[in-house]
């Protein structure tokens, strides 16, 4: 008699698609953040997402982006169209695609009338839609929802059905990364780090770290870039797959100081702070308070930087004075400096960062004035003129800039030329 074959694990999931399901997430009204999340879930295991889609409730477009991902990905999650309408087509369209017929399971058309019930209401007959399971699939309980989910499995690829309301998806998923998917996923696992940058262009920057991606590539833990372009910063994404999470996040930290090293203080943050939580822990650790006196970002600079937990420990007061009266009233700017220099000008940037700082008694004064536009600039001050003035107990800086963008983009990269010089000043202090 032949001894029992031992039976094969299946194949890890190395790589997973997405599919975002619902023809309002091609509208402005709706956006797709239910991939972010999986995406964050399956990457602690060390699964790398290399496709996303969103389709509209159409049979024929959404067959057509299944069967492709099923082409690229062991793992592939649908997110949506799991209602008892018409339109929710992603049950029947993915049971086709799989050559399954679909049957009602009388456990959940059972369940579902007893959720219905226990409000006191009848469940519509529209609703046994979602019991209706393709051969083979095992439904997934949806605790707080009346769709359940869908494991599907065809051959070593698995195709897994979750609904589109994010706080029935996410518990849904938690449950299946815990058990599941952990025993499907790649003996890896994958990490990743964001390093910002300002004071350099994309191409800058990209000329700078280059040098290092032979040596990343090559290295024990492989590493990969990818630089994203934003106004007023690059970002640097680093990842690494590795065999334990530490020995993921110690080859980011040496490819992060590697970074830093070639970069040096445009490198302003490698473990993804933003630069407004930057600023609050330089100014912190030197147990300063700062005051704003804004004028083109409107409060900006002050929204951004109590943005962060616990900044009431060192942001002391913000003024925008917009018009001139108020430069003058507010912050004591001389009347004479604005007509002798114009309001953006480096002296009164100068006179409002001092009036904010001496009015207050605080270590920091941030002074702005620009033009953001789309009107007011004149050949000698084009849209886009911005003065930014500093002072510390240290030392003053000012300086002009033009940026080249919409308004909202103009204040943006206005609070941030405002919020690097205050960095690099306590830094280098």
């Amino acid at each position: 008699m032949n001894a029992a074959m031992p039976q094969q694990r299946p194949a890890p999931f190395e790589r997973a698609a997405i599919i975002a399901v619902g023809s309002e997430l091609l509208t402005p009204l709706r956006i797709d953040t239910n991939s972010l999340y999986i995406t964050e879930q399956l990457n602690t295991l060390g699964i790398e997402v290399v496709f996303k889609g969103v389709v509209g409730d159409d049979r024929a477009e959404l067959a057509h982006l299944v069967r492709s991902a099923l082409e690229r990905a062991g793992l592939i999650v649908l997110c949506g169209g799991l209602g008892p309408t018409d339109d929710d087509v992603t049950r029947e369209v993915v049971a086709d695609v799989l050559q399954r017929k679909l049957h009602e399971r009388q456990e959940i058309t059972e369940r579902l009338r007893q959720r219905f019930a226990a409000r006191g209401w009848q469940m519509p007959e529209i609703n046994r839609r979602q019991a209706m399971v393709p051969e083979g699939a095992d439904p997934i309980d949806n605790p707080n929802g009346t769709a359940p989910g869908l494991w599907i499995e065809h051959g070593d690829r698995v195709v897994l059905l979750l609904p589109g309301p994010p706080r029935e998806l996410k518990p849904m998923l938690r449950g299946l990364v815990e058990s599941r998917l952990q025993s499907r996923a790649a003996m890896t696992t994958l990490r990743r780090r964001i390093i910002r940058i300002t004071g350099r262009t994309e191409s800058h920057t990209e000329e700078a770290v280059q040098p290092l991606y032979a040596a990343w590539a090559a290295a024990a833990v492989p590493i990969s870039a990818t630089i994203l372009a934003a106004f007023g910063q690059i970002e640097l994404h680093l990842s690494a797959r590795a065999e334990t999470p530490e020995a993921a996040e110690s080859a980011l930290d040496r490819a992060a100081e590697q970074v830093r090293a070639v970069l040096g203080r445009d490198a302003y943050s490698t473990d993804g702070r933003a630069l407004e939580e930057v600023v609050g822990d330089l100014l912190l650790a030197r147990g300063w308070r700062i005051g704003v006196a804004e004028s083109c970002t409107g409060g900006l600079i002050t929204s951004r930087l109590t943005d962060v937990a616990g900044s009431s420990r060192y942001v002391d007061r913000s003024v925008v004075s917009y018009s001139n009266d108020a430069k003058t009233e507010m912050l004591g700017v001389p009347a004479a400096l604005i007509a002798e220099h114009g309001a953006v000008s480096e002296p009164v940037a100068v006179a409002m960062a001092e009036g904010i700082r001496v009015s207050a008694r605080l270590e920091v004064g941030i002074g702005v004035t620009g033009i953001a536009g789309p009107g007011g600039g004149t050949p000698e001050k084009p849209v886009g003129t911005v003065c930014v003035a500093v002072i510390t107990p240290e030392a003053s800086r000012v300086r002009t800039v033009r940026f080249m963008g919409e308004r909202e983009q103009d204040k943006f990269q206005a609070s941030q030329a405002a919020l690097d010089m205050v960095r690099r000043m306590i830094a280098t202090s």
